[in-house]
């Protein structure tokens, strides 16, 4: 097996595992030669990189070895060092473009970021519909993905489910990835951080670790609620963030609640993520579902060209499903589907029929979350002092109205209704609640308030 054949093998190798995946992972290896017993060796730029083309490639790497060169049983990777590469005086020189790899710190960003975390390509700027529920974190993504310098670093982006997060995320991944292919882009969930660093830890590989997730030049992480109480995962998640954040490198995060919400969540990193933009994704109100509808209509139109669409039936939708747009997009979808498949026109009856058991589920699920963020919104305070231990009579007679509204609104229990004020008795849950029925009968402006935040809940 010479260098010779190992160049025209890469070209094989790129077609097999695609360009992205051979520019990340095989492009920084160089071919050494092969060892007595037939095993082929390779020298990495780090350790990160030999073990993951080992458990990811391996099988692939070898049989196309093997089938150019008999002789070949086995893969060997080792960091490139004075010792492992060829003397400079007792070779011919190389090309420049056969010269020693760049470390993986150096690859560019549309090397599809890290595997595992894949972009969606429904997910771009063009496809995220923008009203006033989401228009800051919007023009706030925009900004972030010309990649140049911001004066707000975090991106903090936070809101419930299906309501744009991780689409905004993936969009600022693609501009990145068009837009400035010079820069390492690092876009993965809090999960997969984790993930990776306990393997790490398990295969003693902490300088790789350290290496790879300091080296980017913007570092994407998904629902960062989720390495809350994982206190060694914190601990390197908080060096991490430090360390890219002395280089001026750009770090964008997502959670399903803003950072001083985020229950056993370290105060010094809760403090790092309030250092830069924090903006909340508000639940859709109807305009917006209507415009994300519209939108998607569009779409269809070129797949379904023939389908008769009745007018009402986008505002109906609209309307009746609030709570999440992932749901709102998956009934319009399965609603053009089953209209096509048995060849009828998308009325009002057809919908109804199609869409039976979303419309129940959206008439009679109204979350608790919900209900505290539009109780907070509508008395100007915030979340966190809602649900907090502070028994000021500012937040304790809103914290009373959210109960109530829980109570009525809700099919939860007392105590699970407790658990969600901040660990509250259910016993603190049965006060506020006949207290709220108390006052609506003496209190005119309670009963207004009562009635404006029912009527909003269920519209």
């Amino acid at each position: 097996m010479t260098k010779d054949q190992w160049g025209a093998l890469q070209s094989q190798l790129s077609s097999t595992i695609g360009e992205n995946n051979y520019k990340t992972w095989i492009e920084p290896m160089e071919f050494h030669g092969v060892e007595p017993g037939g095993v082929a060796v390779f020298n990495v730029p780090t350790n990160f990189i030999g073990t993951y083309v080992s458990q990811n490639f391996g099988d692939i790497l070898l049989a196309k070895l093997s089938g150019m060169d008999t002789d070949v049983r086995r893969l060997k990777f080792q960091v490139a060092n004075a010792d492992t590469r060829p003397a400079p005086a007792q070779q011919q020189p190389r090309p420049a473009a056969q010269a020693q790899p760049a470390p993986a710190a150096a690859a560019p960003a549309n090397s599809d970021l890290l595997p595992g975390a894949p972009l969606d390509g429904r997910f771009t700027f063009d496809s995220f519909v923008v009203g006033k529920p989401n228009e800051l974190a919007h023009a706030a993504a925009k900004r972030v993905a010309e990649g140049g310098q911001v004066t707000f670093n975090p991106l903090f982006l936070y809101g419930g489910v299906g309501l744009g997060k991780t689409h905004l995320m993936h969009a600022i991944a693609w501009d990145l990835r068009n837009n400035r292919p010079d820069l390492n882009v690092l876009y993965l969930s809090a999960e997969q951080f984790m993930y990776r660093f306990v393997q790490a830890l398990r295969e003693r590989r902490m300088m790789d670790f350290k290496e790879l997730f300091r080296s980017v030049d913007v570092l994407m992480v998904d629902d960062v609620q989720f390495i809350a109480g994982k206190d060694s995962t914190q601990e390197e998640f908080f060096h991490t963030f430090n360390a890219l954040v002395d280089q001026n490198k750009q770090i964008i995060i997502s959670a399903d609640r803003a950072p001083d919400e985020i229950k056993d969540l370290e105060n010094r990193i809760r403090s790092r993520l309030q250092s830069g933009l924090v903006v909340d994704l508000h639940p859709t109100d109807y305009e917006l579902r209507l415009g994300i509808l519209q939108s998607k209509v569009q779409n269809y139109r070129e797949q379904y060209p023939a389908l008769q669409l009745d007018d009402g039936i986008l505002e109906f939708l609209a309307h009746r499903i609030s709570t999440n747009v992932r749901v709102l997009e998956g009934a319009l979808t399965r609603l053009f589907a089953f209209a096509s498949l048995v060849g009828q026109p998308i009325t009002m009856e057809l919908t109804q029929d199609c869409l039976a058991d979303v419309l129940r589920a959206s008439d009679r699920k109204i979350s608790i979350e919900e209900i505290q963020r539009k109780v907070a919104e509508h008395y100007h305070i915030r979340l966190s002092d809602l649900i907090g231990p502070k028994r000021v009579r500012n937040f304790a007679r809103p914290r009373q109205v959210a109960m109530y509204l829980c109570k009525q609104l809700t099919a939860r229990s007392l105590p699970e209704i407790g658990r969600r004020f901040g660990g509250r008795d259910h016993t603190t849950v049965m006060h506020g609640v006949k207290r709220i029925e108390e006052l609506r009968t003496q209190d005119s402006q309670i009963a207004d308030d009562v009635e404006l935040l029912r009527r909003a809940l269920e519209a």
